[in-house]
C-alpha cells in the first residue's frame, strides 16, 4: 500500500470519521515538528481564540499548541495560561510545555518550530499576518471576514495558491451537518429549480458617544490599530480590559463593516454552496441600511439588501427574516440555521429565533436519500480538524482560501452599496464593478505605514 493512501485512511478511518493518529512521521509533518506533532502558534488570543478556536484545536491529538501572540500583555498572559492549563490537566505533567510569548507576530512567524498559525485577532488585522504567515511557509487558520476589502482578500487567496499552504478559514457552518444536508438537497433538485435565497442577518445597535482615555499600560495600541487611521483611545471601542465579553471594535467601520462581514461571511459562504456559486459571485448588487447619526458605534442597523446572479437566482438578506438561510425552489423551501449552537457565549442572537436547525415545507424533502450517482458535498465533522486532517494529506480543506475570499467579497461590495444607496454592477471575473469609479475606488482603503499588505517585504 503506498504511504499516502495509508495515511489518508488512518486520518479518515475507515468509516470517514475524522480519527487523526497520535504519532505521524516525520517526513510528513516536516523537519520542524517536534513530537511529530503540528506546531501551533495562536495569534489573537480575546474572546474568539478562548471560546471557539483555541479549545476547537487543542482537542485534537496531533495539535501541540507552543506559542501564544497577542498586543495586550494581559491577554497574552490569560493565553499562556489557559494552553499550559489545558495541557497540564491533559497530562497531568505540570511542564509538558512551556508556551512561548510573543508581541509581534512577526517574531513568531521566525520561528522555525512552529507549522501552522491561528489568526483570531480583529478583522482588520486578518488578511496581512495570512499574508506573511503563507509567505513563511506556515500553514493558516484565519477567522472570518477573510478581508477588511476586497482587493487585499484578492491578494491573499493568490498568495495562499502561490505558496502551497493549507488556508482554513473560520467558516465552520461548513462543518455542521445541517448546512451540508441543506445544500446537498438543493443541489440535487429536491426542492426543483432554485430561484430565490433568503439570509436572516440582524444589525448592530448605535451606542454612546465615548472620550478619550488612556492607553492601557502593555497594551500596543498603536499596532493594534494596524493600517487604519489613528483614531483616540476608549475602552468601548477596542475591547474590554477586564473579562472577554463581545468588543467594540465588531461595531466600529474603521475595523470592519458590522454584521455584513461578521456574520455575513457564514451565511454568504453557505448559500454559495447551495447555490453552486463558490466560485464566483453576483452580478449585481443592491442595498439600503440605516447607519447611526451619532456615537461611537457606527456600522450599519437595520437594513435590506437583494444580490442578481447569472444563473437566475435572486438573494435577499434582511434581519426581517429568521436568522439562517432559506432556499426556495418551484417545488418547495428549505431553512437551515445554527440552531441552538454558538460560537462563543456573546453571539448577539436569539436562540428563540433560530431553534430549527434544518425545515422544509415538506418533511419528506428531508427526509430524501442522496443516490450514490447524485451529488454528494464535501463532508467535515470539525472545521479545526479539518484544517489539520488537510495539513497531514495536503488535500485541500472544506474553506479554502478562494472560497472564503469569494463570500467575504459578497459582504464587502453589498456594503459598499448600502452607502451608495444605489444599483451596482459586479463583474465577479474582473472582481470590480462596470462603469462606476466611485464604487470601484471602495474596494481597497488607504494603509497607515508601517502597517497593510502594500507594506510587506517580499524575499
Amino acid at each position: 500500500m503506498e504511504r499516502r493512501n495509508f495515511l489518508k485512511q488512518t486520518v479518515t478511518g475507515a468509516a470517514g470519521a475524522f480519527i487523526l493518529p497520535t504519532i505521524v512521521p516525520s517526513s510528513v509533518m516536516g523537519k520542524n515538528a517536534p513530537s511529530n506533532k503540528i506546531n501551533i502558534g495562536q495569534i489573537g488570543c480575546g474572546r474568539i481564540a478562548r471560546d471557539h478556536d483555541m479549545p476547537g484545536t487543542l482537542r485534537h491529538e496531533v495539535a501541540r499548541m507552543i506559542a501564544v501572540c497577542d498586543l495586550d500583555k494581559n491577554r497574552l498572559a490569560d493565553g499562556k495560561k489557559l494552553v499550559e492549563d489545558y495541557y497540564k490537566k491533559k497530562t497531568g505533567q505540570d511542564n509538558y510545555v512551556n508556551v512561548k510569548m510573543y508581541d509581534d507576530y512577526k517574531d513568531m512567524l521566525l520561528n522555525k518550530d512552529i507549522d501552522a498559525v491561528i489568526i483570531s485577532t480583529p478583522d482588520h488585522w486578518h488578511a496581512q499576518p495570512a499574508i506573511e504567515a503563507a509567505l513563511a511557509g506556515k500553514h493558516v487558520y484565519v477567522q472570518k471576514p477573510t478581508s477588511l476589502t476586497v482587493t487585499e482578500g484578492r491578494i491573499m487567496a493568490d498568495i495562499v495558491k502561490e505558496k502551497g499552504i493549507i488556508l482554513q478559514v473560520g467558516t465552520q457552518q461548513r462543518s455542521s451537518t445541517q448546512f451540508r444536508v441543506a445544500a446537498e438537497l438543493v443541489r440535487n433538485g429536491r426542492i426543483g429549480r432554485l430561484h430565490t435565497v433568503k439570509i436572516g442577518l440582524p444589525g448592530d445597535p448605535s451606542g454612546p458617544e465615548a472620550a478619550e482615555m488612556p492607553v492601557p499600560k502593555g497594551f500596543n495600541y498603536d499596532m493594534w490599530l494596524g493600517e487604519t487611521p489613528y483614531v483616540p483611545y476608549t475602552e468601548i471601542g477596542v475591547h474590554p480590559q477586564v473579562g472577554y465579553g463581545r468588543p467594540g471594535w465588531l461595531r466600529r467601520e474603521q475595523f470592519g463593516a458590522g454584521m455584513i462581514t461578521g456574520w455575513g461571511q457564514h451565511h454568504y459562504d453557505s448559500a454559495a454552496w447551495g447555490m453552486n456559486t463558490e466560485y464566483t459571485g453576483p452580478i449585481s448588487i443592491q442595498a439600503v441600511a440605516e447607519f447611526p447619526k451619532s456615537g461611537l458605534w457606527d456600522v450599519h442597523g437595520d437594513f435590506m439588501a437583494k444580490a442578481e446572479y447569472a444563473n437566475g437566482i435572486s438573494m435577499y438578506t434582511s434581519g426581517g427574516y429568521p436568522n439562517g438561510i432559506r432556499y426556495e425552489g418551484t417545488e418547495g423551501w428549505i431553512f437551515v440555521s445554527r440552531g441552538d449552537y454558538v460560537a462563543s457565549a456573546s453571539d448577539p442572537v436569539s436562540k428563540a429565533r433560530s431553534a430549527k436547525a434544518l425545515d422544509a415545507s415538506d418533511p419528506k424533502i428531508l427526509s430524501s436519500v442522496i443516490g450514490e450517482n447524485e451529488i454528494h458535498l464535501y463532508k467535515s465533522d470539525e472545521q479545526h480538524g479539518n484544517w489539520l486532517e488537510c495539513i497531514l494529506t495536503k488535500k485541500e480543506p472544506i474553506s479554502p482560501a478562494e472560497i472564503g475570499h469569494r463570500a467575504c467579497t459578497i459582504c464587502l461590495i453589498t456594503h459598499i452599496a448600502m452607502k451608495l444607496n444605489r444599483k451596482l454592477r459586479w463583474n465577479p471575473g474582473t472582481e470590480r464593478f462596470e462603469h462606476d469609479d466611485e464604487a470601484n475606488a471602495m474596494l481597497s482603503r488607504p494603509e497607515r505605514f508601517p502597517y497593510g499588505i502594500s507594506n510587506i517585504k517580499r524575499k
